[in-house]
């Protein structure tokens, strides 16, 4: 740890979302400008700098109702396994519990051996998919969900939560390239990546009407897609490997601190790890 005690921690901003890019894009996360730009507005994030570079960095992003994200918690490669995580980890923390907030995240395995022990309790799995795209022009639109306003996807949100997200799902869907998509009472937003379009949050009453509206996705789509499923939707997890999505990783959701919200049937897929 003495190698580290002389970086400081500092608030960053708006300006600096460039430099928060290149860690994501350096751990080959799917993050864009935009993304970045909404948490330094939006939520606090905490940097470490080895001189003019950023090093390091660790964001907490508040919602209602006394809960809050903690994601893009990086470290660039030649400074990782030092303690630096840990340390911006403990700045949003303490950040959280001067606000009365219950924390959550979305880990990898590594870092769930990390957060366990630290007091983050697991609650549920998620599995991230990819679908590789086509290479022949797409055959069809989505429909776009004219009758589905942003209103409804909130409201689904905020039940399936807990907590209302409407700034980030608006700020989401407004988006260039973003589109709400409606099919046979399914819905997802789906917005664009650094690397590939992200599908979700997406909501569905079963696993056919959520599979019916990803195949109308993909149809509308060449390029490489994202999805991040709730596990325990195992049938709709079994149709996309069917059809040719391919499982990249795991992700274990954590909450740190009591529960301020009651259980709900939770969404077919996420918004993605770093939003919750």
């Amino acid at each position: 740890m003495g190698a580290i005690d002389h970086l400081g921690i500092v608030t960053l901003g708006a300006d600096d979302a460039r430099e928060g890019l290149l860690l994501s894009a350096e751990a080959h996360w799917n993050q864009n400008e935009a993304d970045w730009r909404f948490f330094l507005t939006k939520g606090t994030v905490f940097g470490i700098r080895d001189g003019d570079r950023l090093i390091a960095t660790a964001a907490l992003l508040p919602y209602t109702s006394n809960n809050a994200w903690i994601s893009m918690v990086l470290v660039t490669q030649n400074w990782r396994r030092r303690g630096l995580a840990t340390k911006l980890l403990d700045a949003c923390l303490d950040a959280a519990a001067k606000q009365g907030l219950t924390t959550w995240l979305d880990a990898t395995p590594a870092g769930a051996t990390v957060y366990g022990p630290l007091g983050f309790t697991p609650t549920l799995e998620l599995r991230r998919l990819r679908f590789a795209g086509s290479t022949s022009p797409a055959t069809s639109k989505p429909r776009p969900a004219a009758d589905i306003h942003l209103d409804d996807l909130i409201a689904r949100d905020h039940c399936a939560m807990g907590f209302d997200r409407g700034a980030l799902l608006g700020e989401l869907s407004r988006r260039p390239g973003s589109q709400l998509i409606s099919h046979g009472g399914a819905m997802a937003l789906v917005r664009g990546g650094r690397t590939a379009r992200q599908i979700g949050p997406l909501f569905a009453a079963d696993a056919g009407s959520a599979t019916a509206l990803i195949e109308t996705i993909t149809q509308s789509e060449t390029g490489p897609i994202l999805i991040d499923v709730v596990s325990e939707h195992d049938g709709f997890l079994k149709n996309l490997t069917n059809s040719g999505w391919t499982i990249e990783r795991p992700f274990q959701r954590m909450r740190f601190g009591r529960a301020t919200i009651p259980s709900a049937a939770p969404p077919f897929a996420v918004a993605g790890p770093e939003f919750g």
